[in-house]
């Protein structure tokens, strides 16, 4: 007899037979797929087991690569991270001049670092792998104390999606503030949760801000906003990190240099491997005294790289050519939204003021069905679509919200546009009828 358990991402098996068996069961499961497991257990004549689908979330899944008719194409709208690097990235990530960066000694990596600074208007800037290292090296160089506070939003991308890392490994206290519709937040709750001399609270040190404010729909913080959030910030001795993974699409929406919107800012971290199409990396920005710190922290936190002017190669590349290039990425987004904007509203809404940079979110009504449904129906062939292409187009439920997220970039055109209007047409229709059809039970 076989028992099935469900652990995670994997299947393990408890079986009566011989341990060698069992053992090769255990190797098949983890090297190969699902679909591959099942091939074998039925070539073995064993029960093949049931998979049941996991509600999908943005950090989760697959795009789908079987090709069920012809040629399937592939609008991948989960995220702007899935870009590949350019041609010319890969040429210059072959071709770069490297050193030591741990001994300061890379020299692209210093040149990026001194493009990134002056790009940010501040004293020095930090290359680091990720944009969770990012924000955590940032937010624990302002919060050098332990136990010291931090207030940021409720949709922040830093207190839903970095694991709690600030409380987890820095000892800092995350306390939440409401993010409005548009990202901001109210100034009155801001200053009403500020904390200080009492020995029974911990004290606050820091404001994070995340610009564009992604659950919020790729919101642009204005710049009057900051301007106020830094009065506030000023009058309480505290400082402000924003987590600026896309502040290179706020600065295109805002037809500002990003130095404009740092202004209001004491450090910033941009990630290059979002819209900016770099592989790997983002950049910390602020003081010398402050990066020095992060230097510090980046190292303990195993981000010490050393021959890493080869992925910084790229990241020089994507603040220029790549923020060159954004305000399509802008467009074909306001494209995708007008057309979903058109169509039939009993099954889709959307608010066309929310979409401001490249993120779009838009509200599933219809209770025919549900949001991972929806998604399911964007990214699968139906030879009933009569569509002339094999269209998919995946993306996923937001996490927070009732909203579904897709994103454009780089690998996106404008006539990529088109055709990801084509595909929510059909799904859309294809909705609407179930829905009629629904009806028409109900009435007889």
């Amino acid at each position: 007899m076989v028992v099935w358990m469900r652990t995670c991402s994997r299947i393990l098996t408890l079986t009566s037979c011989n341990t060698l068996f069992t053992r090769s069961i255990f190797i098949l499961v983890d090297k190969q797929s699902p679909s591959c497991l099942c091939k074998g257990l039925r070539v073995l004549n064993l029960p093949v087991p049931f998979f049941p689908k996991r509600p999908m979330s943005m950090y989760q899944g697959k795009v789908s690569s079987s090709q069920d008719n012809g040629t399937v194409c592939v609008i991948d709208m989960r995220s702007d991270t899935v870009t590949k690097p350019t041609p010319a990235m890969r040429r210059a990530m072959a071709e770069a001049e490297v050193g030591d960066d741990v001994y300061g000694e890379d020299p692209t990596v210093n040149a990026l670092q001194q493009k990134a600074s002056e790009l940010f208007g501040m004293e020095a800037a930090l290359f680091v792998p990720t944009g969770t290292m990012g924000n955590f090296c940032s937010i624990m160089a302002h919060c050098w104390e332990r136990g010291s506070e931090m207030l940021l939003g409720d949709c922040a991308h830093i207190f839903i999606y970095e694991q709690g890392g600030s409380a987890q490994l820095g000892g800092i206290h995350p306390r939440t503030i409401r993010n409005k519709p548009d990202g901001t937040f109210d100034l009155g709750e801001v200053e009403s949760k500020i904390r200080t001399s009492d020995p029974h609270l911990p004290i606050t040190r820091l404001i994070c801000v995340e610009n564009t404010q992604n659950i919020c729909g790729g919101r642009v913080l204005p710049l009057s906003f900051l301007k106020e959030l830094r009065s506030l910030a000023d009058r309480h001795k505290l400082a402000i990190h924003m987590d600026g993974a896309r502040l290179m699409n706020a600065a295109v929406a805002l037809n500002v240099p990003p130095r404009g919107i740092l202004q209001y800012c004491d450090s910033v971290s941009m990630c290059l491997s979002k819209g900016l199409g770099a592989p790997v990396g983002s950049v910390i920005g602020g003081k010398k005294d402050f990066i020095e710190r992060c230097v510090r922290l980046r190292k303990v936190l195993g981000g010490g790289m050393r021959q890493s002017g080869v992925l910084a190669a790229a990241g020089l590349l994507a603040i220029t050519d790549g923020v060159a290039r954004l305000h399509q990425d802008h467009d074909n987004a306001r494209t995708i939204a007008e057309g979903i904007h058109s169509l039939d509203p009993s099954v889709l809404q959307i608010d066309l003021s929310t979409v401001q940079s490249n993120i779009i979110v838009f509200h599933l009504v219809s209770h025919s069905v549900t949001p991972d449904q929806f998604c399911e129906m964007l990214n699968t062939y139906d030879p009933s679509d009569k569509l002339d292409e094999n269209i998919r187009v995946p993306m996923y439920p937001m996490d927070v919200g009732s909203g579904i997220r897709c994103v454009t970039h780089h690998h996106i055109t404008a006539d990529d546009a088109k055709l990801v209007l084509k595909k929510f047409r059909v799904v859309v229709d294809k909705v609407a009828a179930m829905a009629g059809k629904s009806a028409e039970n109900q009435a007889t």
